[in-house]
Formats: C-alpha cells, structure tokens, sequence
C-alpha cells in the first residue's frame, strides 16, 4: 500500500451516491470528521484513544506494511500516539488530515493527505489497509471520497499518489480511478535495507470533475 504513518514528520463535502462529511468543534478534544462510505465502512479524524487499537492493527500486518512503507518496520506505541497527536494538528491548522478507515466497527487502516501545498492547491495522498478488509474496494472508495472532498471543498487543482513499482495492490487504486501515470522516481525511497523505485501518479480538478460526470 501508498501511505503514511509515522511520528511528526496527514468543511463539508458530500460523499458519492450520498451522505456527507461533518466537521465541528466539541471543545478541549479538537474536532470530529466523519465521511460515510457505506454501511460498514466510515472514515474519521484519529483520536487519542485510538493509540493502542490502531498500533494493534500496524503489529499484526507489520511484515505487510513494512515491505512498502519504512515506518511500519519498527512503529513503536508512542510514535503512534505522536502521530496521532500531529495528524489533529494538521487538522485542525486546515493542513490536510489523516483518517481512519473504520470497517465493520474497528480501524481497518488510514489513508489522507501527507503533503499539502495550498500556493499551487496540491496535496499528495497516502493510504494503507489491513490484510483482512483487502479486496473489498474499500481504500478506492476511501480514495474517490477524498477526491472529492479535495476538489470541492478545498478547490485544489491537483492530487498526487506514489506508489511502489512492485506494488500492484497500491497501483491498482489510481489506476482504477483513472490518474494518469507521469512517470517513475528511480530508488526514491530507502525501505528496510533497499531502495524502492515509485510510480507517481496525478488527477486534476477538471479530469475527475470530466470523470464524475
């Protein structure tokens, strides 16, 4: 899988086919996100208390996780819990977010944006998902909802996702949703003891907004 998840280093918008996101404040917590994306599955802002499921999940797909990703080799408790503290942040600064994937009730995975760059309305996106909720659609639904979200409600023009060229599973999503493939970044990321080569792959506001009719 593409995606992100480390120690500090990821308004409204309608879901497809209905629902919606909500964003609102409720005091010293911060604030809640919820994007429905079908009756099992939901993506929400991390909460703290979501530290120790969510380290569960990365323990147990962690050989997974850790073929594509360098920080799912040794993600400890703690870097979670920082994680989990830097995503509100962002989120709360309007700097992007992570999200959980919530499937069947428990955190399933994570997916949002990791780079954000309003002067040129950009963002990379990053996603991951349990081996057990694999093959179900879930991260390419996950992924059109945060299109849209994306080109709507923060009107940006373009949104990036790398992916590693051995990677088939994390590939399939852009393709299936039609980015276009720019290119490769030869030995772009050092994972475990070897470099990974990434496919990078880009939708603009105007392909998807053609795309969705």
């Amino acid at each position: 899988m593409a995606g992100s998840l480390a120690a500090p280093r990821r308004s409204r918008a309608p879901r497809p086919g209905g629902g919606s996101a909500s964003r609102r404040g409720i005091g010293d917590t911060g604030f809640v996100f919820t994007l429905l994306l079908d009756d099992d599955c939901h993506l929400r802002l991390y909460e703290r208390s979501d530290a120790e499921p969510l380290h569960e999940v990365i323990a147990a797909n962690r050989e997974m996780l850790a073929e594509w990703m360098p920080w799912a080799c040794e993600q400890t408790l703690e870097q979670t819990r920082a994680f989990i503290d830097s995503s509100r942040g962002r989120f709360a600064d309007d700097d992007g977010f992570d999200a959980a994937i919530v499937h069947r009730g428990a955190i399933a995975g994570g997916i949002g944006f990791a780079r954000m760059d309003r002067a040129n309305r950009s963002a990379s996106m990053g996603y991951w998902l349990a081996r057990p909720s694999q093959g179900r659609g879930i991260v390419t639904r996950a992924t059109s909802a945060l299109l849209d979200h994306a080109f709507g409600a923060w009107e940006l023009n373009r949104i990036e996702i790398r992916a590693g060229t051995g990677n088939a599973r994390s590939r399939a999503v852009p393709e299936r949703l039609g980015f276009t493939q720019e290119g490769v970044l030869r030995e772009s990321e050092r994972v475990g003891d070897r470099w990974v080569d990434h496919a990078v792959y880009s939708m603009l506001a105007r392909e998807w907004s053609q795309r969705r009719g």
